[in-house]
């Protein structure tokens, strides 16, 4: 049998298993979460992240801002932590306490999106040429909210500036309860590979829980991640997006040593899950996310291409699932011939 945490804490909250789905801009909105968390097998869920100037600037406004739908949430996602971004300790305080406030079981701050327009404000992995700024922040934050409070974060700027050790020392100070690391750097984006020497180094520096993330695609990738890093957690981000079961097919993996690969039916009831669920919550852009998302669960699809060019000249929601429909009834019509 392959060994495996079989959970984690962070603060007084016990994360099982030891599987947590990473914070993705336009990706984790709650219609995804609650179909990830439907197939059983992770851990601990988290919003895209958000802004934090547009969450405190919510407090007394007229309107919900945007940002509040970022952080809606259903009572059946808990365990569930909110993810902010943002360079002002005041303000990053503030939308903290009303994460809180919303019921949240943990804050998370970001500290490694690469993406220029965050990096411009000093945002997410803009803040890793400041680490003086970062103090301010997670010392603001801590001392705002009674809850868990977690931070991720990159190994750096660039391969000359590395700071995962001396940062994840830092939050260990400051009273951060658990660190995520996604071991690239600024300068890489999402390119290259992860490096997990660095979630090992990380690992052995300090004493509080420790999340590995960055190039986990199976459940191999999962069970070795620790093996090589002794990591207490793994944080799964992209492959969830294109792969929902991969959760649960790490949970099989580790109990019996085998875990199944989605079928075309599989395949099929994913996507008519989510797109019904997208309808049933009244998103404002489903149609969007149905074309967005046609691109992720049409991976590894035969003749995909042309559902997804079906699905893409679609303008209604009730287009797209008769597309869906109609595909798939051949397809799998035409799988025993095949």
């Amino acid at each position: 049998m392959v060994s495996f945490p079989p959970g984690f804490r962070i603060g007084g909250i016990d994360i099982r298993p030891a599987t947590v789905l990473a914070p993705m801009a336009g990706v984790t909105d709650t219609v995804f979460r609650r179909l990830i968390r439907a197939q059983g097998g992770c851990g601990l869920l988290m919003t895209e992240f958000t802004s934090s100037h547009g969450v405190a600037s919510g407090r007394n406004a007229r309107r919900p801002p945007r940002a509040f739908y970022y952080l809606y949430f259903e009572p059946d996602e808990h365990p569930i932590a909110a993810q902010l971004f943002g360079a002002h300790p005041e303000v990053m305080a503030e939308a903290a306490r009303m994460c809180q406030d919303k019921g949240f079981d943990a804050v998370d701050l970001n500290f490694g999106c690469p993406v220029n327009k965050v990096v411009r404000c000093n945002g997410g992995s803009g803040l890793l040429r400041d680490l003086p700024l970062v103090e301010k922040l997670l010392r603001a934050v801590r001392a705002a909210i009674a809850i868990p409070l977690t931070i991720k974060f990159r190994s750096g700027w660039n391969d000359r500036e590395l700071i995962h050790v001396p940062l994840a020392r830092m939050a260990e100070d400051c009273g951060v309860d658990a660190i995520s690391l996604h071991p690239r750097t600024r300068e890489q984006g999402y390119g290259g590979s992860a490096d997990w020497s660095h979630i090992a180094e990380v690992k052995a520096a300090v004493h509080i829980p420790v999340i590995g993330n960055g190039d986990i695609n199976t459940p191999e990738d999962a069970v070795r991640m620790v093996a090589e890093t002794g990591c207490d957690a793994v944080m799964i981000g992209r492959a969830a997006s294109h792969n929902p079961w991969i959760f649960r097919q790490i949970a099989d993996y580790l109990e019996t040593g085998r875990y199944a690969q989605p079928s075309e039916r599989d395949r099929y009831d994913m996507m008519r899950t989510y797109y019904a669920m997208l309808i049933e919550h009244g998103a404002p852009d489903r149609v969007g996310k149905m074309k967005q998302f046609a691109t992720y669960f049409t991976h590894g699809v035969r003749n995909g291409a042309r559902l997804r060019a079906a699905i893409y000249h679609s303008k209604e929601a009730g287009e797209v699932l008769a597309r869906v429909d109609e595909f798939f009834h051949c397809e799998l019509a035409a799988a025993p011939a095949a």
